[in-house]
């Protein structure tokens, strides 16, 4: 952990890719500072963050994490969107199935309304289940892998700068 200098003195900065001041190219949470342009090693520019960027995001551990992604999200999002459709179709089309009582007061628009809730709710579980099992050790590795490399060409940068 470094203490930081300047107008958040109180603050401190974990030393973390998650907690990066740079999060993605031309994004930032705190003050904008200027990048210095990248010096020539060996006859090519050192990699910037865009490059590094473009360079992970062509990778094939990065094309897993999203085609682990795409797999779960896509048909979860249609098979929520069908019951949440199949739903407002059957309470306006068949009115009389959606008034049938099951217990007491409670009938079958009752229950599908809950329905739509208990179903959100177990969405929602199962996404982060998903998550965490399938994606974000894979995910925080890809993280890891692009701090590593900022900082390795960040460090390259200030010894050509010294010299």
């Amino acid at each position: 952990m470094d203490k930081h200098e300047g107008r958040d003195t109180g603050t401190i900065r974990l030393d973390d890719p998650w907690y990066d001041d740079a999060l993605a190219v031309g994004w930032g949470e705190g003050e904008e500072t200027s990048q210095p342009a990248p010096v020539p090693v060996g006859g090519r520019p050192a990699p910037g963050a865009s490059d590094i960027y473009l360079e992970v995001q062509r990778s094939a551990a990065f094309q897993e994490v999203r085609t682990r992604y795409r797999r779960f999200v896509v048909p979860a999002t249609a098979g929520f969107f069908l019951w949440y459709v199949a739903y407002v179709v059957a309470a306006t089309a068949a009115p009389g199935l959606m008034a049938r009582p099951v217990v007491g007061a409670v009938n079958v628009a009752m229950l599908a309304g809950l329905g739509q809730f208990l179903s959100t709710f177990l969405l929602t579980w199962a996404y982060a289940r998903h998550a965490r099992l399938r994606r974000d050790r894979a995910a925080l590795d890809l993280r890891w892998t692009v701090f590593e490399q900022e900082h390795g060409a960040e460090r390259t940068r200030a010894r050509r700068a010294g010299r």
